[in-house]
């Protein structure tokens, strides 16, 4: 699980920093070249909930590898691409692989280590793992893009996926019994699938078309109409619904996805502004950047063993409100960049506070949002709780993305760049300490798992 989760946080971010080789290599237009990036968080966010339901109903274990092979041959195919089309259908398919994988996965885990000492373990691997693969993809698709060709940081999935498959196979003897107990609620899943796609759908497009703009503003509603009609759905259906809406009753399943929701804001955000700081404000080429991403990998790490070891003596509410703490430390830190700044004096020191602090929160958070969940129910909410930070993720940086360039204006200068990208830090570290109220206000009281 952790080979997996690795895997798809790796994706999530190795292909950033090669798109400037991408857009010349396939001939994609500015307009054109965000897509790579948005088909793929397009269709795993979307389809998130989708597959934790399918993991719970056809088997974990089934769905789990379904989607790695899925995820595997996109890469392949993605690796091959001749145009931008190509490419940018490649990464659609590996987001439907994602989404497949990803909550079968974390339901495989929640299962296997239902309560105590190996769960605060397993957890805090599988939280290691997961943004190591985030802050290493930096790292490896600049030193892929520089050193090999743009077409490797695609190929590189591939013998992952097999790995994985194999240890899949090997690993995994058992598994619980998929539990069918009606009809599946085909409208539901229609409702709930377009829904959220069309919400992330125009989100992401706030890149293009402004937050008050007509294609924005109906492109929202009408994802909210979806979503409002599918909460009504189930609520009356008499067939299995999507979700049981009775999830969000558990203190922990709604208060672990607000935090998740709002960390995955701050996280994509910052992830994004550093990188661009690096390469527009300090001329930072594509390998150095990935390389000097390379601390907070090593931090996220650090503070997840952290959390395991402190995770058998204090409640999991006391690490996500000290880590949420110490990484909103650091982004506020990081909003204190200059334009003559450098490495050692603007990035590092922020670097190591905040993934640090990062670290402590991602396998607590994680275990808290599957505490009282029923163990036929565990992929829906591990699928509910990706797609919360998917959808965080989205949110957070069109939003953010928009207030740094209304603060840059229309200037390339790397004075006006330094500007914008240091607000958008400094509202990541707000995100963060909205974070940390929800675990002080709803968290505190969710009775300890450990």
């Amino acid at each position: 699980m952790a080979v997996v989760q690795f895997m798809v946080s790796l994706d999530l971010s190795v292909v950033n920093v090669g798109l400037p080789q991408i857009a010349a290599g396939l001939g994609f237009g500015a307009a054109n070249l965000p897509w790579v990036i948005h088909a793929y968080a397009l269709a795993f966010g979307g389809l998130l909930l989708l597959g934790g339901k399918a993991a719970d109903r056809y088997g974990r274990k089934r769905v789990l590898l379904l989607g790695l092979g899925l995820f595997g041959l996109a890469s392949l195919l993605g690796g091959f691409a001749q145009a931008p089309g190509h490419l940018v259908a490649a990464r659609a398919v590996q987001g439907v692989g994602a989404a497949a994988l990803a909550p079968a996965a974390l339901a495989l885990l929640t299962a296997t280590f239902p309560t105590g000492r190996p769960r605060v373990r397993a957890f805090g691997v599988w939280s290691a793992m997961n943004a190591a693969g985030g802050a290493l993809g930096v790292l490896i698709g600049g030193l892929l893009t520089e050193y090999a060709g743009w077409r490797w940081v695609m190929f590189v999935n591939v013998p992952m996926a097999a790995v994985a498959v194999v240890l899949a196979q090997r690993g995994i003897n058992t598994d619980a019994r998929p539990v069918r107990t009606g009809r599946p609620d085909v409208v539901g899943a229609v409702l709930a699938t377009s829904g959220v796609t069309l919400l992330v759908f125009g989100i992401v497009r706030t890149d293009r078309y402004g937050w008050t703009s007509p294609v924005t503003v109906t492109t929202v509603v009408v994802a909210v109409a979806l979503l409002a009609g599918f909460v009504r759905l189930e609520r009356i259906t008499t067939r299995e619904p999507l979700i049981r809406l009775g999830l969000f009753a558990h203190r922990s399943v709604a208060g672990a996805n607000a935090y998740n929701l709002l960390v995955g804001a701050a996280m994509a955000s910052a992830f994004y502004f550093v990188s661009l700081y690096l390469q527009r404000v300090l001329g930072t080429g594509p390998a150095l950047t990935g390389l000097q991403f390379l601390p907070f990998a090593l931090g996220v790490v650090v503070g997840s063993v952290l959390a395991i070891k402190l995770g058998y003596r204090v409640a999991p509410w006391i690490l996500l409100v000290t880590g949420g703490l110490m990484t909103a430390t650091g982004f506020a830190w990081f909003g204190l960049i200059s334009v003559d700044g450098a490495f050692l004096t603007d990035v590092l020191g922020p670097s190591i506070f905040a993934s640090i602090g990062f670290g402590l929160c991602l396998g607590p958070v994680v275990s808290l949002a599957t505490v009282g969940v029923p163990p036929h129910e565990a992929g829906t909410a591990s699928g509910l709780l990706s797609s919360s930070r998917q959808i965080g993720a989205s949110l957070g940086l069109a939003a953010l993305g928009t207030a740094a360039n209304h603060r840059t204006g229309q200037s390339d200068a790397p004075a006006a760049l330094n500007d914008g990208y240091a607000l958008g830090l400094t509202l990541s570290a707000v995100l963060l300490v909205g974070a940390v109220l929800i675990a002080l206000t709803v968290l505190r009281r969710v009775p300890d798992s450990r």
